[in-house]
C-alpha cells in the first residue's frame, strides 16, 4: 500500500472515530432545572445526529475508496425514489428536532414569560430578586421578613423556586450564569424574567461568575459578579443577616435626621444668648464711657 493511499485511510478512519468519542463524552450533571432541559434537549439531539452522520460519513467514505480510480464522472439518471426517501426522511428529522426544542423552549424555566414568573412569584416559597444592571456593575435587591436590602453578590438558594427580575438603568446589557445554565438580556425601561431551581449540587463556596454578555462599553469586559449557591437553611441566615443589618442603618439613618432640629435649635439658642452678651456688654462700656466726662 502507497504512503499516500496509507493517508488517506488513516485519516478517513479518524474522522470515523469523531462522532464515537464525542458520544462517549461523560455528561456534565445537570445544575439547575434550566440547564437539565437543556442537556436534554442536546442529548437527543445527540442521539439523532451520531447516527445520521456515520451513515453520511459511511457513504461518503466508501464513494471515495469505490471511485478512487475512475478517470471520469459518468452521469447518472435521475432516481426519484431515492430523492422522495432522502426528502421524507429530512423532514422526520427536522420535525423531531422541532418537537425537541419545543419541548424544553416551552418551559417557564428556559423561556420565562411574564405571566409564568408573576405566578411563581405569587407562591410564598419563591425567592425574588431584583436584578439592576448598569454601566458597568450590578444590584441586586432582596426583601426578607418585609425588609428590603441591597447586595453586591447574587446569592440564591438551592431546592427552591426562584425567579430574577431584570432590569437597566442605561443601556442593553445581558445577565449570563454559564456554570448555572442560565441567561436574560437587560432591557432600559422593561423588566425580564429568570425562573430557575437550583440543585443541591451546586452549593460551594466558591463562588460562580456572572457575565454581561451585551456589549455595553468600555467597562463591559469588567462588569462582573460574583454568584453564591447557599443551601437553605445558610440562605435563610445569610438574608436574616442583611435585613437586620438594613433595619440598623435605616434606624441609625433615623435618629440622625431627629436629632437634627434638637442641635439646631441648642446652635441658635446658643448663638442668641451670646449675641446678646455681647450687644449688653457693650452698651454698658459705652454708657460708662460717656457718662464719665459728666460726672
Amino acid at each position: 500500500m502507497s504512503r499516500k493511499r496509507l493517508s488517506s485511510v488513516l485519516t478517513m478512519g479518524l474522522m470515523g472515530l469523531v462522532p464515537f468519542v464525542v458520544a462517549a463524552q461523560p455528561a456534565a450533571a445537570a445544575s439547575s432545572v434550566t440547564s437539565q432541559y437543556i442537556n436534554n434537549v442536546s442529548n437527543l439531539l445527540l442521539a439523532v445526529a451520531l447516527p445520521i452522520t456515520i451513515i453520511v460519513e459511511g457513504v461518503l467514505f466508501y464513494a471515495i475508496w469505490k471511485f478512487r480510480k475512475a478517470d471520469e464522472a459518468k452521469p447518472t439518471q435521475e432516481n426519484r425514489r431515492l430523492e422522495i426517501t432522502w426528502t421524507a426522511a429530512t423532514a422526520v428529522v427536522l420535525l423531531f428536532v422541532g418537537l425537541v426544542a419545543y419541548g424544553a423552549m416551552g418551559s417557564p424555566y428556559v423561556l420565562s414569560s411574564q405571566e409564568d414568573s408573576q405566578q411563581m412569584m405569587e407562591q410564598p416559597d419563591t425567592t425574588v430578586v431584583h436584578v439592576d444592571s448598569y454601566q458597568w456593575s450590578w444590584q441586586f435587591h432582596y426583601q426578607h421578613d418585609g425588609t428590603n436590602f441591597t447586595s453586591s453578590k447574587l446569592v440564591l438558594p438551592a431546592e427552591k423556586q426562584v425567579v430574577l427580575r431584570v432590569t437597566s438603568r442605561d443601556v442593553l446589557h445581558s445577565v449570563h450564569i454559564p456554570a448555572l445554565g442560565l441567561k436574560k438580556d437587560a432591557f432600559p425601561a422593561r423588566t425580564t424574567y429568570i425562573a430557575t431551581e437550583i440543585n443541591s449540587d451546586s452549593v460551594r463556596e466558591e463562588p460562580y461568575v456572572l457575565y454581561c454578555a451585551e456589549f455595553c462599553g468600555a467597562g463591559h469586559s469588567n462588569m462582573l459578579a460574583d454568584v453564591i449557591v447557599k443551601n437553605q437553611t445558610t440562605y435563610e441566615q445569610w438574608a436574616s443577616q442583611q435585613a437586620q443589618q438594613a433595619q440598623q442603618e435605616a434606624s441609625g439613618s433615623s435618629s440622625s435626621e431627629s436629632s437634627s432640629p434638637s442641635s439646631a435649635a441648642t446652635t441658635n439658642a446658643t448663638t442668641t444668648t451670646s449675641n446678646a452678651t455681647t450687644t449688653n456688654a457693650t452698651t454698658t462700656d459705652g454708657t460708662a464711657a460717656l457718662a464719665a466726662p459728666s460726672v
